[in-house]
């Protein structure tokens, strides 16, 4: 396991992308992505039982962000490769919406909703702190470039 050092903390992007992580991979247990006709709470891991694989795919979907930006946070040390992975995580997050805008339309049949939940914007902010994060992290570099030219 990587050790936590102090610069590593101090900078802004190993927050946002820290919160990211927490979105992705925490709140999806405790926010609801919509209630069903018959007042169920439909979670994210509730897509796994789904019959539609697309559906199913939704919280694997949602883990598989939160373990990307976690890895973004210990690859301080290699902006270009953090910068990468966080475009990798706001396209895993695009498909995300894309897919729950999708089943909260009721485009496909299977599924009534009545209601929408809060859940349903968790990777709409995730999207909004990694390009915070991605922001800082192409500052970094920058800055890293123009010490360098001084030499």
């Amino acid at each position: 396991m990587p050790v936590i050092s102090i610069s590593m903390i101090q900078r802004i992007q190993s927050i946002y992308l820290l919160i990211a992580t927490l979105l992705s991979g925490g709140l999806i247990f405790l926010l609801n992505l919509w209630v069903t006709e018959q007042g169920i709470k439909f979670f994210a891991l509730d897509s796994l039982s789904s019959d539609n694989l697309v559906l199913a795919s939704v919280f694997v979907l949602f883990i598989a962000s939160a373990v990307l930006t976690l890895i973004t946070i210990f690859q301080f040390k290699k902006r270009q490769l953090q910068f990468v992975l966080g475009r990798l995580t706001i396209l895993i997050n695009f498909i995300l919406v894309g897919i729950l805008v999708y089943f909260a339309q009721n485009l496909s049949g299977e599924i009534k909703i009545s209601e929408k939940g809060i859940g349903l914007l968790i990777p709409i902010f995730t999207i909004v702190f990694v390009v915070l994060a991605n922001k800082a992290i192409k500052k970094d570099e920058e800055l890293v470039k123009s010490v360098d030219r001084l030499r």
